[in-house]
């Protein structure tokens, strides 16, 4: 039998573009039973949401702002969801929102015995993260998530001029975006090298996979690549192969040379196990 989870969805701080796909997500968990949405209907910021309530059977849930600056969204979300809560009928939550208000609540379903779901954009606070069971990044939700952003477009790093203009176009361009600080000639400092790109928050992969792989290995030293998921999953509640450009799991290990991966037959003798074991 399926999971029954209440959906409710902060339609201040989620994205109506995304609902098509983060329902598509949910039903990875279990059954959407509610599907609730909060926000100041009368407000025409919330309009591209309307049709999308109809589409998906979201039932809009009105709260009006009473004062400026306060957010009376969110606590008419978290009444609700207690009261869901004390029906007794629903086996997890799935709340939809990048608000850290919601860390409490998360809290306190979870303390009831029920699995918390999140989802949220990237700039969620750590703390409504690690409120829940599993957090799942909206960015990862699009169709173009499954690849880096260095690798959705590699003509655009080659067509780079591996050599400036000398026409006095170019010339007066370089004498005005001359650096603040002068630099003596002749050192081979005029131009400096290119700032490296800020690399994203992400936990150092290697690391947290080879930890994972010793907390599940049986005595011969290999885990199965199941239990590899659900311990990851417990430790980080943000992680997702396609934050890393991979879709599943299974791929994402195959990427690291610290692991070695083995395909094995099932116990039905029809299905694939894959197992992984550190190098």
């Amino acid at each position: 039998m399926q999971a029954r989870l209440a959906v409710l969805i902060d339609a201040d701080n989620a994205q109506a573009d995304l609902i098509e796909p983060l329902l598509k997500e949910v039903t990875k968990y279990g059954v959407a039973s509610v599907k609730r949405i909060y926000g100041d209907w009368t407000q025409t910021r919330l309009g591209g949401w309307k049709k999308k309530l109809v589409e998906h059977a979201i039932q809009p849930m009105q709260q009006f702002g009473y004062t400026t600056g306060k957010n009376s969204t969110d606590s008419a979300l978290i009444i609700d969801a207690m009261d869901l809560l004390y029906t007794e009928k629903f086996d997890g939550f799935c709340l939809v929102s990048s608000d850290s208000d919601f860390t409490r609540l998360a809290t306190r379903l979870r303390e009831a015995g029920l699995t918390v779901y999140g989802f949220g954009e990237k700039k969620t606070p750590r703390a409504f993260i690690g409120a829940c069971d599993k957090f799942i990044y909206v960015e990862n939700l699009r169709p173009e998530a499954g690849a880096r952003p260095s690798e959705k477009k590699p003509a655009q790093a080659a067509a780079a001029p591996a050599v400036e203009p000398t026409s006095k176009k170019a010339s007066g361009a370089r004498k005005r975006a001359k650096p603040a600080v002068d630099v003596p000639p002749g050192t081979g400092a005029e131009i400096p090298a290119p700032a490296e790109p800020e690399k994203p928050a992400e936990t150092d992969l290697d690391e947290l996979l080879t930890e994972a792989v010793d907390a599940c290995a049986d005595e011969s030293g290999w885990a199965h690549l199941g239990s590899l998921g659900q311990y990851i999953s417990k430790q980080q509640p943000d992680f997702d192969s396609r934050t890393y450009g991979k879709k599943r799991l299974s791929d994402l290990v195959k990427t690291l040379d610290s692991l070695v991966v083995e395909a094995r037959p099932g116990a039905d003798g029809k299905s694939t196990a894959i197992y992984v074991h550190r190098k």
